[in-house]
């Protein structure tokens, strides 16, 4: 699903202070797996992040989503890949706060073509799925720091995308409410059979998931 190669990534690239971030990250990810990604603070990860899901670019090597290179690919169809093919999720929910749970699930897929009545029909499943069909027309400002982070996951999933991104997707809750919703998340994901790279500074949230790479001093290691 993800096949990262040899990527290198600097900050005041070629000027005093350059700051190496990535040094020959090799990463592939196969369908259905989930793998936690552990790093220190200021180590990169939310760098791999972003170039993985095609949201910056390296300055050497490639990314590979479903097999196609798209590395260098015109700005429309990195869009493209990104909005069918990738799903986000970030530790601030980032949802839009003058609109309901439905209507946050609801708008991705009216922007890839859906109709309205599918789109409601798909966001009211996936809610009620996280365990929210209670909960579809309230706005943000109502809904606990859990609940909004349920509501991030569905859109996330709205557009049933085959690899899912997610960056401290537990970090800004409580260590109950972490849990669960995290406990959630896996749920939604090995139902689903997506692939997934979860970054995480929680090793027991870590150690459920397939796999634990750790990135330090710009390299992936794998842990036992």
């Amino acid at each position: 699903m993800l096949v990262l190669e040899k990527l290198e990534k600097s900050y005041n690239r070629g000027q005093p202070g350059e700051i190496q971030v990535l040094r020959g990250i090799d990463l592939t990810i196969p369908r259905g797996q989930v793998t936690a990604l552990v790093a220190p603070s200021g180590a990169g990860k939310s760098t791999l992040l972003h170039i993985a899901g095609l949201l910056d670019t390296p300055d050497a090597g490639r990314v590979l989503v479903n097999g196609a290179d798209l590395t260098g690919a015109p700005d429309r169809r990195r869009t493209e890949a990104r909005r069918n093919e990738l799903g986000f999720v970030y530790q601030f929910h980032h949802l839009l706060p003058e609109f309901t749970a439905e209507e946050n699930v609801i708008l991705p897929q009216l922007a890839n073509g859906v109709s309205r009545a599918q789109a409601r029909e798909r966001a009211r499943a996936l809610l009620a799925r996280v365990g929210l069909q209670d909960r579809v027309t309230h706005r943000p400002s109502a809904l606990s720091g859990g609940e909004q982070q349920r509501v991030a996951f569905c859109r996330a999933l709205a557009n049933g995308p085959s690899l899912l991104l997610a960056d401290e997707p537990t970090g800004n809750l409580d260590p109950a409410t972490s849990d669960t919703v995290f406990s959630v998340l896996m749920d939604l994901v090995r139902e689903t059979g997506l692939s997934a790279l979860i970054a995480t500074h929680n090793l027991d949230l870590a150690a459920r998931m397939d796999r634990v790479l750790r990135l330090e001093a710009g390299q992936l290691t794998e842990s036992a």
